[in-house]
């Protein structure tokens, strides 16, 4: 496993309840500003394996990126913690967790 995708698992786990990221910042916070892409590989590939909180992880316009059932799920999954919808987008500047390195 490369130093990016342990540190994007890193950030992602510790993305709290009623709190979401973009694919974007969780890539800067992990150390390359333009793997955004990359982050939705590893979330593809480790979210079951690393009980990853999948469903926190969103677009930079505050969309779901996800489509059909499993957009339904996500928008369900944060409703259920809080996280409020306007328009079919979330607030940034009201949920966006700002990641620490503990």
């Amino acid at each position: 496993m490369t130093e990016f995708t342990e540190n994007v698992i890193t950030v992602i786990k510790q993305i709290p309840k009623g709190k979401v990221m973009t694919y974007g910042s969780i890539a800067s916070y992990a150390g390359n500003r333009y793997g955004a892409r990359q982050v939705v590989r590893i979330l593809n590939s480790s979210s079951i394996s690393y009980n990853l909180p999948w469903h926190r992880v969103i677009n930079s316009k505050g969309e779901i990126g996800l489509s059909g059932e499993g957009g339904a799920m996500q928008r369900q999954k944060l409703e259920a913690e809080g996280v409020e919808f306007k328009d079919g987008k979330i607030d940034l500047s009201k949920y966006s967790h700002k990641f620490v390195l503990e």
